[in-house]
């Protein structure tokens, strides 16, 4: 094991003193692969911030549930005992039907509603679910019409259910668009790899003369791309964050003209990790391609 990672070790010194010994070339590269992935990175932000707006602006979605006109305060009492034990709800509010009335006339029905001899309003619950999926609505929506004493449920959730399918067209133009840059990206590194064997093909052949190994020969070009896609990596990483300072003040300020209080928010540790995994993954899986194949073709 000590081998394996003084081998690894040296490889990766190797790489790192060829990326060095090329400046510019090493920085042209890593522009392409961070301007290149910058883009469905920032994509994906961009829906992650409309998400958190459109949530922020709508307000939380929630479920009215009414009771029958008839029903009596043990009936009131046990729809809340049943709303208490439930585990997959966030919270409900109970609303008196005198309470309810209150609030009418609150609102400039006050003469509407004084010619009435009795309160014509039921009692209700105001019921915010745990998920904002709509496939629990509908679930909870089934479950509540079943319970004695109840008249009416009142389903909040048609702005969740396309807000979700907005989001779900965002999310797969965004991995789309991931999947052909990542492509692109894959030979990029592939024909910067194969310049790296052409250039140093007369080492190749004198290493194995000496007895190289395949392995040998393939690690220093394995981290020299994985490496390559990491400063990738680094750069949309980069232009990302600065792409979201530069925009945060215009934003919060337009959010002020409708009212609402929105920053727009970074990528975050989890964020920057995944785009420098998937870059470093991306440098490491177009060098293993051209390193196989231009190799084996030194070998023929």
């Amino acid at each position: 094991m000590i081998n394996w990672f003084s081998l690894h070790l040296r490889a990766f010194a190797l790489a790192l003193r060829r990326l060095v010994a090329q400046p510019l070339g090493t920085l042209l590269s890593a522009l392409v692969v961070g301007i290149a992935l910058s883009l469905p990175a920032a994509g994906y932000l961009l829906l992650d911030n409309v998400a958190s707006l459109a949530r922020g602006v709508s307000g939380t979605p929630e479920i009215s549930v009414f009771m029958a006109q008839d029903a009596s305060d043990a009936d009131v009492d046990a729809i809340d005992k049943r709303l208490r034990a439930d585990g997959e709800l966030a919270g409900y509010r109970h609303v008196p039907k005198d309470e309810a009335l209150r609030q009418l006339e609150h609102s400039g029905l006050g003469d509407v509603l004084g010619g009435l001899t009795s309160n014509p309003l039921p009692d209700a619950f105001i019921v915010t679910p745990g998920s904002d999926d709509p496939a629990a609505y509908e679930q909870l929506h089934a479950r509540f019409v079943a319970w004695p004493g109840i008249a009416h449920v009142q389903l909040d959730s048609a702005w969740v259910k396309r807000l979700h399918a907005l989001l779900g067209l965002g999310q797969s133009a965004v991995l789309l668009l991931a999947g052909l840059l990542g492509f692109a990206l894959v030979i990029v590194t592939f024909n910067t790899i194969r310049l790296q064997i052409l250039t140093q093909r007369h080492e190749i052949d004198v290493s194995r003369l000496l007895g190289a190994t395949d392995p040998f020969i393939r690690r220093p070009f394995y981290w020299f791309g994985t490496l390559q896609g990491l400063l990738g990596g680094g750069v949309a990483l980069a232009t990302v964050w600065a792409t979201v300072q530069a925009l945060r003040g215009p934003v919060a300020s337009l959010a002020e003209t409708y009212g609402a209080v929105f920053t727009l928010s970074g990528p975050g540790l989890h964020e920057s990790a995944a785009i420098l995994g998937f870059a470093a993954f991306l440098g490491w899986l177009g060098s293993a391609i051209s390193v196989r194949r231009h190799l084996a073709e030194r070998l023929t």
